[in-house]
């Protein structure tokens, strides 16, 4: 993992006719890193990716990529990003290796590297196969996996993703996970949107939480566990149809000390459940809401 701030957001601020998107928000991304931004709808996340990626200014605040301000240096953020929008820019009367030849053209990539990237990253994604049929026939998981390819063609350092995975079948899904995982390996920076909590701590090494334009709380899915002061909860359940909570910070040590001491008292247990702190949890207590209210 390298230390270089890649990206850095500075007291990023943007309205729409009077409403606060974002009230001010700062975070730092290190260059390698897979970086989560959750929050619920409206939390302002798509507003923050948007500007970051140079597809929307900012009313106030700034921005710089690689060490580079996007508001004087564009040109340079644009052609060291790749961008993944939440919807799907691909033309589907042409098949997917002219939607790709298209997009990779637009970076100046010459055309018989050009070809040969389009070979690999459709192999990539399994699509080497239906490469020359229209998009049209496409089902929906193999269309975004298209427009991800096409956000790769010119070998970004960084890539923004806006909730990629929204409905798609579970095999798009999977492929799409593979290759994050391998970019990832690979040193890409990545800023990945989410409504799935178990992407986030499956995959990020530290995310932000955004709720109503401000990042509420950021870092590793450790340090946010311990910042929540959050504990884990051994919910015991009786024969006679009550039951009570335990909050512990050692569910392993703390459990069979309850048990043995209902046992003693001759209480018969009818069912332990056990609530671990995860990042739902987290959230929820953060938040109020559901991710995915």
């Amino acid at each position: 993992m390298h230390f270089w701030k890649m990206i850095a957001v500075e007291n990023l601020k943007k309205s729409y006719e009077g409403v606060e998107a974002l009230k001010g928000i700062s975070f730092n991304i290190r260059e390698g890193e897979f970086f989560g931004l959750l929050g619920p709808n409206g939390a302002g996340k798509t507003t923050t990716i948007s500007i970051m990626s140079t597809i929307v200014a900012p009313d106030s605040g700034k921005v710089s990529i690689g060490g580079k301000d996007i508001a004087t240096n564009a040109m340079d953020c644009k052609r060291m990003i790749g961008v993944v929008p939440q919807e799907i820019a691909l033309y589907n009367d042409l098949c997917a290796f002219d939607n790709l030849m298209f997009w990779g053209g637009l970076y100046d990539v010459p055309k018989a590297e050009l070809k040969k990237r389009i070979q690999e990253t459709l192999e990539l994604f399994g699509l080497s196969d239906r490469q020359h049929d229209k998009v049209k026939t496409y089902s929906g998981g193999m269309k975004r996996r298209i427009n991800i390819a096409s956000a790769l063609l010119h070998k970004p350092k960084v890539l923004f993703m806006d909730e990629p995975t929204v409905g798609i079948d579970p095999q798009s899904r999977n492929l799409i996970f593979e290759v994050v995982q391998k970019l990832h390996r690979e040193g890409m920076t990545i800023v990945y949107t989410t409504h799935y909590m178990e992407e986030a701590e499956r995959f990020c090494d530290r995310i932000g939480i955004i709720d109503k334009g401000e990042i509420i709380a950021q870092g590793t899915l450790d340090e946010l566990k311990s910042s929540s002061k959050m504990k884990e909860c051994i919910s015991i359940s009786f024969a006679d149809g009550s039951s009570e909570d335990h909050h512990t910070s050692n569910v392993r040590s703390d459990l069979s000390k309850i048990v043995l001491r209902y046992n003693e008292a001759g209480r018969d247990i009818a069912h332990i459940d056990i609530k671990k702190v995860n990042l739902e949890t987290i959230f929820l207590s953060l938040t109020g809401k559901q991710l995915r209210d």
